[in-house]
């Protein structure tokens, strides 16, 4: 081949190189990464919004399972407070009375009159001290009935309570239930009252001995259980 046909030929084939199409860059590292946090920060977004309305779907299915509307919590109302009355004294009008006792029957002072009537005030029912003052009254109830005297046990149990108490001990004394506290805010003996360092509302163990006329002849105050009925007894017979 002559030198002429070989440059020929060369330029021929360097022409054909050229004529080929380039290769399209490659996306750089820089790129890469650039776009690789654009998609993370895409993904997280479409999770927290997916997330809110999980929870959103979720709080509305509780609310109809329930049946219930989301409302403020509203405060307590204000407890009325039982308003005290002025203490007894003796030698005034007993204050009149109406109440269920145990046994399905009711009582009031009316049902007294022309005789002696004792009413010991008791704070609770089946309690030791209660227990031990109810009993010693049930024991000298017959010795009462002869002094032409009434004994009554009054507290705030509800008629189930006293009725299970009178069945417990063997009572005989009436139990009078005053659940709303007006009898025993009447003759004073509802109160406020401390045990243990600590301060509530309660009946102070006291005794009121009323004359065939309902005058108030004698009041026993924080009460001592032990000897106090037979002292109460003593009390009835000279009246």
């Amino acid at each position: 081949m002559s030198k002429k046909t070989r440059k020929k030929s060369s330029k021929s084939t360097s022409k054909a190189k050229g004529g080929k199409a380039k290769p399209a860059k490659r996306p750089t590292a820089k790129s890469g990464t650039v776009a690789r946090k654009v998609a993370k920060k895409a993904k997280a977004k479409t999770g927290t919004t997916k997330s809110t309305a999980t929870k959103k779907k979720s709080a509305a299915t509780t609310s109809r399972r329930s049946g219930t509307k989301a409302v403020a919590a509203r405060k307590p109302a204000a407890l009325t407070p039982v308003r005290m009355a002025e203490p007894l004294t003796e030698g005034q009008s007993a204050p009149a009375f109406a109440l269920p006792r145990d046994g399905g029957q009711s009582v009031s002072l009316a049902d007294y009159a022309g005789r002696n009537l004792v009413i010991f005030f008791y704070p609770r029912a089946d309690t030791p001290g209660c227990t031990l003052e109810a009993v010693a009254f049930s024991r000298l109830a017959e010795a009462f009935a002869e002094a032409r005297t009434a004994v009554l046990g009054v507290s705030a149990d509800p008629i189930a309570a006293q009725e299970k108490f009178r069945d417990k001990h063997g009572l005989t004394v009436p139990l009078v239930s005053d659940e709303e506290l007006g009898m025993l805010t009447a003759y004073g003996v509802w109160g406020e009252k401390s045990m243990y360092g600590k301060t509530f509302m309660g009946i102070s163990r006291t005794t009121v001995l009323i004359d065939p006329e309902g005058k108030i002849v004698r009041i026993w105050r924080n009460v001592k259980v032990d000897g106090h009925a037979d002292e109460v007894l003593a009390a009835a017979r000279s009246t």
